[in-house]
C-alpha cells in the first residue's frame, strides 16, 4: 500500500500538521504501507522555498519518517515539484472541457459574499455561457448535489454521502490559470498509486469533491482509496491550528529551544492525555 503526507508551503507547519504526520506514520506501519511524501505547491501566489525547507527541517527534527520522494528542498525543486505534472493537470482539465463539465465564472469571491452572505457559491455563472478562454475566469464543475458518493473509510467501512454544498461547482481551473487543489491532489494521487489517505477531519468535504471529481473523470482506482479522517487538535478559543498561528509553528517552538519531546508532550496536552510523550510512536500509542 501507498500512503502519503502532503503539506502544503504557504506557512510554517504547525502542530496539527504533525498530528495528522503522525497518525499517517503509525497507519502506514500498521497495514505496512510506505510514506510519500508529495509538497503540494501548486498555490503559486502563496509558496516560499523557506516554507519548503520548514517540510524537511521539520520532519527531520520530529524524527517523521517518510520512503519516498524528494529528500531535501533542492530535490523537490529539481524533481517532485508539482510544476513537473503540469501536462497531466493540463490534460485532466482538457478532459472536463471537451465533455462540457466545467463553466467559465468571473464572480469574486466578495461578489459571492454579497449574494449569499457565506462563501457557498450558488452557481452564478453556471448558465452564463462565459467563453472558458476568458482571461481572468476560473473553471468550475457542473455538479449535482443529489449525486451518491461512497467513500471507504479504514475503520468503518463504505459510508453513503451527497456532495455538500460548500464544495459544489468546485473550482477545478484557478483565474491564474493552474489547476485548483481539488484537482490536481486528486491527480497526484492516482499518478502516484496512493491508495491510503489520513488526513483531518475539516477536509472530508475535499475527499467527497474528489471522489466525485475522479467520478467524472473516470478515475476508478481513486474511488476504492481507503480514507482515515482524524480529530483535529484546537487552540485555547476551540479553533482549528492553522499555520497563520505563529505560536504552534514547530519552527517557532524550535528555536525557542523545545526538544523533540517538548513538542510531542505539547500535542499530547492540547489531545487531552497529559502524559509525557517522548517520541512519535509514543504519540500514537497515547492517541490509540
Amino acid at each position: 500500500m501507498l500512503t502519503r503526507i502532503a503539506p502544503t508551503p504557504s506557512g510554517y507547519l504547525h502542530l496539527g500538521n504533525i498530528l495528522s504526520f503522525v497518525t499517517t506514520a503509525i497507519l502506514a506501519e500498521k497495514v505496512g504501507a510506505t510514506i510519500l511524501l508529495r509538497i503540494d505547491d501548486m498555490d503559486r501566489e502563496r509558496v516560499n522555498p523557506l516554507y519548503v525547507q520548514d517540510v524537511f527541517n521539520t520532519l527531520r527534527f520530529l524524527d517523521i519518517p517518510w520512503q519516498m520522494g524528494p529528500r531535501s528542498a533542492r530535490e523537490f525543486e529539481a524533481e517532485w515539484s508539482q510544476l513537473h505534472r503540469m501536462a497531466l493537470y493540463e490534460a485532466a482539465l482538457l478532459q472536463l472541457r471537451e465533455s462540457g463539465q466545467v463553466f467559465a465564472c468571473t464572480c469574486s469571491r466578495a461578489q459571492v459574499r454579497r449574494i449569499t452572505g457565506s462563501d457557498v457559491y450558488p452557481g452564478t455563472c453556471a448558465d452564463k455561457q462565459i467563453s472558458l478562454d476568458t482571461p481572468g475566469a476560473s473553471w468550475r464543475l457542473h455538479t449535482q448535489g443529489t449525486d451518491r458518493l461512497t467513500v471507504h473509510d479504514y475503520y468503518s467501512g463504505a459510508i453513503a454521502a451527497t456532495l455538500p454544498p460548500g464544495v459544489q461547482y468546485m473550482v477545478v481551473r484557478k483565474k491564474d490559470g493552474f489547476p485548483a487543489y481539488q484537482l490536481s491532489s486528486l491527480v497526484d494521487d492516482v499518478y502516484f498509486g496512493v491508495n491510503l489517505i489520513v488526513r483531518g477531519q475539516d477536509l472530508w468535504p475535499s475527499t467527497l469533491a474528489q471522489q466525485y471529481l475522479a467520478q467524472v473523470l473516470k478515475l476508478e482506482a481513486f474511488q476504492q482509496v481507503q480514507f482515515h479522517h482524524h480529530p483535529l487538535l484546537k487552540d485555547t478559543g476551540g479553533l482549528k491550528l492553522s499555520k497563520s498561528s505563529g505560536s504552534t509553528s514547530v519552527k517557532h517552538l524550535h528555536e525557542m529551544g523545545r526538544s523533540p519531546a517538548d513538542v510531542y508532550t505539547l500535542i499530547s496536552d492540547m489531545a487531552g492525555i497529559n502524559q509525557r510523550t517522548e517520541s512519535w510512536r509514543q504519540l500514537a500509542a497515547h492517541l490509540a
